[in-house]
Parts: structure tokens; sequence; C-alpha cells
């Protein structure tokens, strides 16, 4: 299951999800506000990590092998309820994506 991003689709990954949460049966406890409480609960444990650190340490922190690591499993586990939600709840991700970049570029104009 260890791929790169180049080499995973959406699909494939909302797939894996899936298989985790259907072999726990756990789709008694992913309704749409528990799945977004565990998306804030996991953002805000990436954010954590860089809590109190002086904006001048905040590369060497995001180079440092045990912070990477943290900071992938953080990321890991917020990407996991996006996906679990989508997959759930029939949000294609990719068109969601899209179309957002659409409406931000009309608010957000170029220079």
């Amino acid at each position: 299951m260890e791929k790169t991003d180049r080499e995973t689709t959406l699909a494939e990954a909302q797939d894996w999800v899936r298989q985790f949460c259907d072999e726990r049966k756990w789709d008694p406890y992913h309704g749409a506000k528990d799945l977004a409480i565990g998306l804030v609960t996991e953002a805000s444990e990436l954010l954590e990590i860089f809590r109190f650190v002086p904006e001048k340490e905040l590369a060497a922190l995001v180079d440092r092998p045990d912070k990477r690591e943290e900071i992938a499993d953080e990321l890991a586990d917020s990407l996991y309820f996006i996906l679990r939600f989508a997959q759930l709840y029939k949000f294609d991700l990719s068109t969601s994506l899209a179309k957002k970049i659409i409406k931000n570029a009309k608010k957000y104009p170029k220079p």
C-alpha cells in the first residue's frame, strides 16, 4: 500500500480508508458531525506541533526527522477524515477542489 502521491488516486486512497473502516465496522461512528470533529481535532494536533515555535525556527523544525514524522502523521490523520467524509457522503474531491480554485481565482485575482 505504500505508494507516492503521483502513484495514488484519490479514489484509491478513499478505498484504503473505506476498507480499513469496513474491517472495523466503524460506519455507525462516522456521522458527518463526528468526522468533522475528527478533522478539526487532527488539524489542531498538527497546529500544536508549531505552538510557541518562533517564526525563524519553523524551517528547521520541519526539517527535523522526528518532527517530519509527527507532521506527516497529523497530515495523514487529517486526510483520513477528509477522505472518509467524502467517501461516505459522496463528495467528489477533485471536482470540489477544481471548483473552489476557480472561485478563489475570482476572489483573489492575480496581481
